[in-house]
């Protein structure tokens, strides 16, 4: 494999090809399902109707046309990289940023990467005694994740692809309405778009994460939840009440020193997940809510919103 020639094809720095190429290695990748069974599978991952008729119509089967032998090296390669680090819990690029305007196999590979990783984590799973409906709930971050791309237009893969390593390595757990990512010294708590951030489904959250992880994966042990968000940013007190969920929420955590984040732009992230858009003008986004307004209102006057990190005993 010519590794200049590959990342040429491809468009992307060759750099980038290396890396997966010195990775990967000659490790094993894993078989993607076959494609009558692919239906019901995207249906167990939440994929909506419309992701999962271009994820079928570009499945990469013997002969299609949609896939060069680059693609298909990248998808192998790619594969076997996330699957050499099964039980990692550290945030792993699977592969390069590709050109997903070129079609649905560039669109959709690591998709199909982690489609394929879907056998391989269940039975890291059930190794460590991880519940069926726990495993399915973790994975279905799949078809949320694409939803959110959709609205953004394409925006939302880059950080997604990466996210969603996690999920196919056995480093992160749904239970209940948070994602409980285990490893280092604490359990590092993530919150999906998956409904209201009540108290009370927060602390239900909190119980299972406090069973769960002595259950299934008894040789770690863990102090304290922890959670690194532009939602525990003290400056959002001055537009929220004090009973609403996002304050009651930061009321949770004692919070570290602020320090500027290294690869980590709040503002962006705060677009990102309030509006789903980071593109559209401030003066065009929505007013619908009070916290809606008050993100507005706030960069409008040329403040920037903080990431903040935090951290409670278990």
């Amino acid at each position: 494999m010519d590794l200049e020639d590959t990342a040429t094809k491809l468009g992307v720095p060759v750099e980038d090809v290396e890396r997966v190429h010195r990775l990967a290695a000659d490790r094993p990748s894993a078989p993607l399902p076959a494609l009558a069974s692919a239906p019901a599978l995207l249906e167990k991952l939440a994929v909506p109707p419309d992701d999962a008729a271009e994820i079928l119509a570009g499945w990469p089967d013997d002969g299609s046309e949609l896939w060069t032998p680059e693609l298909r090296w990248l998808l192998d390669r790619s594969t076997a990289l996330v699957r050499a680090d099964l039980g990692g819990h550290q945030w792993l690029p699977p592969g390069p940023e590709l050109p997903r305007d070129r079609g649905l196999a560039w669109r959709h590979l690591y998709v199909y990467a982690y489609l394929a990783l879907v056998d391989v984590v269940l039975t890291y799973h059930r190794d460590h005694g991880v519940p069926d409906t726990v495993s399915w709930a973790t994975l279905a971050d799949l078809g949320r994740n694409l939803a959110v791309d959709r609205r953004m237009r394409g925006e939302g893969w880059p950080v997604m692809q990466s996210w969603l390593t996690l999920h196919a390595r056995g480093g992160v757990y749904e239970l209940g309405r948070l994602q409980h990512h285990r490893g280092g010294a604490t359990i590092s708590l993530h919150i999906p778009d998956s409904g209201p951030l009540t108290p009370d489904a927060v602390a239900a959250s909190l119980d299972e994460g406090r069973a769960f992880f002595p259950r299934h994966f008894p040789g770690e042990h863990y102090a304290a939840f922890s959670c690194g968000s532009w939602l525990l940013d003290p400056q959002l007190r001055e537009y929220l009440p004090a009973d609403s969920n996002i304050i009651r929420f930061q009321q949770r955590f004692e919070l570290e020193p602020y320090e500027e984040p290294k690869g980590i732009e709040a503002d962006v992230e705060v677009l990102r997940f309030v509006f789903r858009t980071l593109t559209t003008p401030l003066d065009r986004l929505p007013r619908n809510t009070v916290l809606q307004r008050a993100i507005v209102d706030h960069l409008r006057a040329g403040r920037h919103w903080h990431w903040r990190t935090g951290s409670f005993p278990v």
